[in-house]
C-alpha cells in the first residue's frame, strides 16, 4: 500500500510535534527542578505520540495509534514513578535541585565521586527564598486573618 501525498495540514501537525519535542528536549536539557524535568519528558512523549499519529493517517494504517497507546501508557507510568522520586527528594532534602539526588542513599553506601559538589550553603538551607510546602493541617504562614 502506497503513502497518500502529505497534505498541509499533515505538514502543520509534524511541525507541532516537532516543536513539542524540542521545547521538551530543551527544557529537560536546561531545568534542575525534577518536576519540570518530568514535564519536559512528558510534552516529548507527546510530540512523539503526535508524530505516530500522523504517520499512521499519512500511510493509512493503525499501527501509528497502536504505538500512541503503548507511548501513553509508558508516560502513565513514568509520572507515578517521578511523583514517588519526587516525594522521596522533597523529604529528604526539603528541595527539588536534582544536584542533591546524590544524597539520597542507603546509610552504608559510600556517596559518589563527583568533582564539584554542592555549597554547603545550598544544601543546608535547600533554597531559604523558594517558597515550601505546608504540612497538612498546618495554617500556611500570613493566612491567619483570611477566611
Amino acid at each position: 500500500m502506497t503513502p497518500t501525498p502529505i497534505t498541509p495540514d499533515e505538514i502543520r501537525v509534524l511541525l507541532v510535534a516537532a516543536g513539542l519535542f524540542i521545547l521538551g528536549g530543551i527544557g529537560f536539557i536546561t531545568r534542575r527542578n525534577l518536576i519540570l524535568l518530568v514535564l519536559s519528558a512528558e510534552l516529548m512523549l507527546h510530540g512523539v505520540s503526535l508524530t505516530l499519529v500522523t504517520f499512521g493517517k499519512i500511510h493509512q494504517n493503525n499501527e501509528g495509534q497502536a504505538f500512541t497507546i503503548f507511548v501513553l501508557t509508558v508516560a502513565a507510568c513514568e509520572a507515578g514513578l517521578a511523583l514517588s522520586l519526587v516525594l522521596s527528594l522533597y523529604r529528604k532534602s526539603h528541595s527539588l535541585d536534582i544536584r542533591l539526588w546524590s544524597e539520597l542513599r542507603e546509610s552504608d553506601v559510600a556517596p559518589p565521586d563527583q568533582g564539584e559538589s554542592l555549597p554547603a550553603e545550598i544544601a543546608k538551607s535547600a533554597y531559604d527564598g523558594i517558597p515550601k510546602l505546608t504540612p497538612a493541617g498546618v495554617a500556611p504562614m500570613g493566612s491567619a486573618g483570611r477566611s
